[in-house]
Parts: C-alpha cells; structure tokens; sequence
C-alpha cells in the first residue's frame, strides 16, 4: 500500500505554524506496513488542493489530509471533496445534534458557521472525533481512498486512532507483515557504528534492513522488516538484534522509546546507587533530564550549579591555584568538582561539567565548544575533554548527552560484574 500525506493550509506555507501531522501520520502507516511516498502542503485554494489531489492518486492508493474542516471561511476541503469526487454536500443531522449538545454544555450559543461545518459528503463514511466537531471524511473510488480529518493535531490523532482511522486503513488494504526493533546507543557517530556493523547490514535478508537515525551522542538503530508471516519475521529480527548486541554491547543503553536519562536511573536502581551533578556549562540541564524521570528522588540526591569560579570555590572546594593555573576549563577543576559534590552531595556518584558553551568567551587555547566532563566515586574519577562547536544551546545539550553516557559507562566499569 503507497499512501500519500497532504496538509492544507495558508498558515504552514508562510511558516505561521509547523506541521507536525505529517510525521506522526507517517509513522502511524509505516508500523502497519504502508509506504508514504510522498508528502505536501498546499494553501487554502481550491485549485491548489485539487492539484495536490491530483498529484496524490497518482502516486498512492491512499491520501490522508488534514485542514480546511473547521468552520471558517477559508475551510473550504469539504467543498473541494465533494467537487473532485463528484458528490455534493448534505446536511449531516447526527453531527449538528452533537454539536448542539456540546455547546448546551458550555452554554454556547451555535452560529451559523457550525452548521456549516454539518454540511459533508452525500458518501462520506464519517468517523468520530471524540477532541472536536468535526468529524473525518473517507471517500473511496475506483479503488482509491482518501481521509480527511482536521488539522488540528489532537483532533487528527482522535480520529485516527479512536475513531478507527487506522484501523480502517489497514482492513482495507490487507497488508503483509511487518516488524520493527529500535536498538539505542550512545557514545559513537553514526559512520563508526555502521562501520562496526558492515558485515553485519551486508547479510541481512533482502526484506530486512537496517537504518542508522543520529541525534545528539546518540543514534538509533532501526531494523524493519516486511514478510509473509508475523511470527517468522519477529524470530528473524530477533536474531538480528541478538548479532547486533554481541558486537556493540559497550554503545547499547536501551530499546524502542527508551532515553539514555531512564537507562541511567535504571541502572541506579539496579545497583543501589545514589547520583549528584554539579555543573557549569550545562547550567541545570543536565539536572533537568535527570528529573524529567518519575521516581527520580530515589536515585537522584541533587545539584549544585557552580556557574561562577566564586561558587566552585566555595560550595565544591575546587582550589583557587587550580582555577588561576588551568582555569575552570580544565581536567583539574572538574575532578575537584566531582570530588566536592561526593561531600556536599552526599552521594555515591558524581558528574560535573564545566566548558566554554558560547558563542563567545573563547581564547586561542581554549576555543569556544572546548568542554571538560568528569565522573567518579570516591577511589576513581575520569575526566573527558571535548571539542563542539559554536552553537550554545547544541554544546549545553550535547554535553549533557555526553555527561550522562558518561555516568553510564562508569556504572558499567565499577559496578556491573560479568
């Protein structure tokens, strides 16, 4: 099954607003074994959405839409529907006498425009949209299908999900089977990992591949596979992600929709550890992600964000020779910060950071993007210095990234027995 993903709006050309329904639409139809081979953005403009229909049933059997419902002058995608599939509208009662009620409720007078919107397809089989008014429109001829549903995102997903869009989407176009694995890692680029895998992509099956999706120090791994039978394929993915793990064990944190902060908090669990941070450069961030993981306060004991030399001195003990020799830029002074949040954090592990985020505030030996980490119990600390670049917000994030991939390997040197 091709499908084709079309949103409408004058709001997305003029990048008032990002679509974001594309994405999740693509990702919907692809975990149930449809390909998007194309995506638009047309404006409000009935010549402008017919070619996008035209262009659309060219390519797929599918066409999902979003925009142009709602009840305003410039929703006009109901029209051009009925228009393109030689229907007419009619009065849908049903969908008035919803609205009626929902606005009874909130004790809202219905205007003329609402009833507009009950205005739909003569063929139309409608599916409910329990997040608004307007429900989506399958249309479907001469082996073609469109669905039209809202633009707003939450309404679409409504529909596409409690309303039975996907569902209907794959009862009607019997896919085969499909499967997915999303392996996580952290620590290497995307090249050196595909490099480390090369023998390994090179023997897939011709209906399996392998896909590397980088991020910030992280990169996903996607194997897909498309087959006859379900239960043959997940055993064949399976056996592919086993070959994966034995030969990168060392860059693997997690699984699916796993995040390096939950691995980190798992493995803390794990091993009855508690962890303190103590930052410059990453000013709190680093801190943050640790906490956006419910049940954190059982791992996490606290941070203390030492922007100014003046705080390193007195909240984490770093010497005043050190920061006047080397700087607060340097191996010395992170290893000090590590070891002062030990004691202040009272804590088993500690992670500090301290760089020149930018994009100014460099010299000739310590360039914007320079960045020490460091990590450590009491008996052993290590201390890693990288090279970024001049995007602050990309240094503050990548470092945390890098900081926590840090603590994780510590975890597994010191703590984990083979």
């Amino acid at each position: 099954m091709n499908a084709c993903i079309l949103t409408i709006g004058d709001e997305i050309l003029i990048g008032q607003i990002t679509d974001t329904n594309s994405g999740w639409i693509a990702q919907r139809l692809n975990a149930i074994g449809a390909t998007v081979v194309k995506m638009l953005s047309v404006g409000d403009s009935e010549d402008e959405i017919i070619r996008g229909f035209d262009i659309a049933f060219q390519l797929a059997d599918i066409t999902l839409v979003t925009g142009g419902l709602g009840p305003t002058k410039d929703d006009i995608t109901k029209h051009v529907i009925a228009t393109y599939f030689e229907d007419h509208l009619e009065f849908h009662q049903p969908s008035y006498d919803r609205i009626a009620r929902i606005f009874r409720k909130r004790n809202i007078p219905i205007r003329e425009s609402h009833e507009k919107q009950c205005f739909l397809p003569a063929s139309a089989v409608l599916l409910k949209n329990k997040m608004g008014t307007a429900p989506g429109i399958w249309m479907q001829k001469e082996g073609k299908v469109l669905l039209s549903m809202p633009g707003i995102p939450y309404e679409m997903k409504s529909i596409m999900i409690e309303g039975g869009g996907l569902e209907k989407i794959s009862n009607t176009f019997k896919s085969k089977a499909i499967a997915h694995r999303t392996i996580l890692t952290a620590g290497q680029g995307e090249s050196t990992i595909a490099q480390r895998l090369e023998d390994i992509e090179q023997c897939l099956p011709s209906h399996v591949k392998l896909a590397f999706l980088p991020s910030l120090n992280r990169v996903r791994l996607r194997l897909s596979g498309i087959g006859s039978d379900q239960e043959l394929l997940e055993a064949e993915l399976e056996a592919e992600v086993k070959k994966i793990e034995d030969r990168i064990p060392d860059l693997i944190f997690g699984y699916g929709e796993d995040t390096l902060e939950a691995a980190i908090g798992k493995l803390l669990l794990a091993h009855q550890l508690t962890l303190g941070t103590c930052e410059s450069c990453t000013g709190g961030y680093l801190s943050h992600l640790i906490t956006t993981i419910p049940g954190s306060s059982q791992y996490y004991n606290g941070s203390i964000i030492s922007y100014s030399n003046d705080l390193k001195k007195k909240l984490l003990g770093v010497s005043e020779k050190t920061l006047n020799t080397v700087g607060a830029v340097s191996e010395q002074t992170v290893i000090q910060m590590v070891k002062g949040g030990l004691q202040s954090l009272n804590t088993d592990i500690c992670v500090a950071t301290s760089g020149i985020a930018g994009p100014d505030g460099g010299t000739k030996e310590k360039p914007v993007g320079t960045i020490w980490v460091a990590v450590g119990n009491k008996e052993n600390q290590i201390a890693k210095k990288i090279h970024i670049g001049k995007s602050r917000l990309r240094n503050i994030e990548f470092t945390t990234y890098y900081a926590l991939n840090m603590v994780r390997l510590f975890i597994k040197e010191y703590y984990v027995s083979e």
